[in-house]
């Protein structure tokens, strides 16, 4: 009789867990330097962060190629390297992003790993956590309420015309019913009845806020930027208009501070803040990553979705910000997504098929030019999978030699840090060779329709960009605040390289369509909406809730 494997969550309360004071001593933390969240979490405190350590620090970046419903596993491949190059006596911290309720009770599952290569405890880490993303939820609904009390108000009126205001509230389920409703119903002393909705957490300006945030005091002036709409008499309003900048800040106190776990081998992991990388920047905070590269040698995150995405936003968004140059890229793959990128059916993906891989490598072939644009040596992993066949595998090696870039198996879900010994080894090679030269792709002071171009012919491969009418007019309002001057979030689908979900594979000659520029002034970027792009997803026809259970003895069952 054959014996089910064990699920993540199965191998994960398998797992005696060390206390987290343990952790923070590898790091070089005694239990009084850090605020303990129960015996296995912990915050950091921000004082620190060595920002002469940081112009030595390896930050080695991991991203992929076009996510597919297949999944890559990029998170998996960090943990993995991470424990491997801790193997190989490299002291290393991988720092990786919260997990969103969203996806957790929706369609994708939870956001910790998985296997042998998990974050823990990942019950607590796929749920509450430590209440970061309720502290942003409640400092934007704070905003959103300001507003409404203001536009409402009589004696305190800032003549907020309630037309010009994008503000929506935000909550951390996915719910698509919510995503236009009409507030202010119930008679004069409920509010001025207007259209508006709600985004989920991880697509507010104030998640981009926080990631990109240096300190309370940079935290207080951005959130005091964040735009709120124009006046009657068309005069441009900020959340500093209506004083809410110290009531917001002193509700994310806390939650500016990284979050301290560990590994499944016991090794520190820092995980914090979460915005999504298809509708924001997708990656940890500066400031958990300027934490790990403070406490470590070697340091390993992840940018979200595929690297048209997240690494791009990463490279041109938080490393300009926050003036940080990655040594390495790991471009994970698997060869069931390629084979899914090159035509082979989803239900058919464990059935080797060399033409369908064949077809599939120019998706990855683009990623790995785009990497190259940066100037950053890449290395792919691929990350095994039991069912791949070792001429399957044969094929991305062959393809990588004519690449001209190092490739390496990743067992990371299988057999923890020592299936990644191989890539931590390749990742070494790199960092040692020192050939990374980064460079951003773009200068934020070029025009706004230059950068979108930019981005669009040199990482998507788009031959045009169309602008509506609408994104027209957004571009005047960009002009008129004099915010030119910032980079830019592209909003696109992550299941192609175009703005169209169904064009797989290395997409060309495409027309990539902006519908609207929304303005994230607090942030520091704009954000052009692709597409059919929404920031309130839905939940599928059977999401991942159903399974999910507790038992009387607080045993959870089912989480992914």
């Amino acid at each position: 009789m054959t014996t089910a494997p064990l699920t993540d969550l199965e191998i994960a309360q398998n797992i005696q867990l060390k206390p987290i004071t343990e952790i923070a001593r590898k790091l070089g933390l005694e239990p009084d330097e850090i605020e303990m969240y129960g015996k296995y979490k912990a915050k950091l405190p921000l004082s620190k962060i060595d920002k002469e350590k940081l112009k030595n620090g390896k930050l080695i970046l991991v991203s992929a190629i076009s996510p597919t419903p297949a999944g890559e596993g990029k998170t998996t491949v960090s943990i993995g390297l991470s424990e491997a190059l801790n193997r190989l006596g490299k002291k290393t911290t991988v720092v990786l992003r919260e997990p969103s309720l969203g996806p957790v009770f929706g369609i994708k599952g939870g956001a910790t790993g998985g296997g042998f290569s998990q974050v823990l405890p990942m019950e607590d880490i796929n749920l509450h956590f430590t209440g970061d993303f309720s502290a942003i939820e409640k400092a934007h609904n704070l905003l959103a309420a300001l507003v409404d009390n203001n536009i409402q108000s009589r004696s305190n009126n800032l003549g907020i015309d309630p037309r010009t205001v994008r503000l929506k509230r935000v909550m951390d389920v996915n719910d698509r019913a919510l995503r236009n409703i009409v507030i202010g119903l119930g008679g004069t002393g409920s509010g001025i009845p207007r259209e508006s909705g709600f985004d989920i957490i991880a697509a507010s300006e104030i998640m981009a806020i926080m990631c990109l945030t240096e300190n309370l005091e940079d935290l207080k002036g951005r959130l005091g930027n964040i735009f709120i709409g124009y006046t009657f008499n068309k005069k441009p309003v900020f959340a500093r208009d209506l004083n809410a900048e110290g009531a917001m800040a002193t509700l994310l106190r806390d939650a500016l501070k990284p979050n301290l776990v560990q590994t499944i081998e016991g090794n520190p992991a820092i995980i914090h803040l979460g915005p999504f990388a298809n509708i924001a920047q997708g990656t940890n905070s500066v400031i958990a990553t300027r934490m790990g590269m403070s406490l470590s040698d070697y340091t390993v995150t992840e940018a979200g979705f595929g690297f048209d995405l997240g690494a791009e936003k990463f490279l041109d968004i938080k490393c300009q910000s926050a003036g940080l140059k990655p040594k390495a890229v790991v471009l994970t793959t698997t060869i069931r997504a390629l084979k899914y990128h090159g035509g082979a059916a989803l239900n058919s993906l464990t059935i080797p098929n060399l033409e369908a891989l064949k077809n599939g490598l120019p998706n990855l072939e683009k990623h790995l030019e785009n990497a190259l644009l940066y100037q950053i040596p890449p290395v792919i992993a691929i990350n095994k999978f039991y069912t791949d066949s070792d001429e399957e595998i044969q094929l991305i090696i062959d393809f990588a030699k004519k690449m001209g870039v190092k490739v390496a198996l990743s067992e990371g879900w299988a057999k923890g840090g020592e299936g990644a010994l191989d890539l931590a080894a390749r990742v070494i090679e790199i960092i040692e060779e020192d050939q990374s030269n980064f460079k951003p792709l773009y200068d934020w002071e070029q025009d706004v329709v230059s950068k979108i171009e930019m981005i669009a012919k040199n990482i998507y491969g788009a031959a045009k960009v169309v602008f509506a009418p609408k994104a027209q007019k957004d571009l005047k309002t960009i002009l008129d605040l004099g915010l030119e001057g910032l980079p830019v979030c592209i909003a696109k689908t992550q299941k192609s390289l175009s703005d169209d979900p169904s064009l797989l594979g290395r997409p060309s000659g495409f027309t990539l369509n902006v519908r609207e520029i929304e303005i994230a002034a607090g942030a520091g970027f704009l954000i052009p909406i692709t597409g059919e792009m929404m920031r309130m997803p839905g939940l599928p026809p059977h999401p991942a809730s159903e399974n999910i259970n507790i038992d009387l003895e607080g045993n959870i069952s089912g989480l992914i």
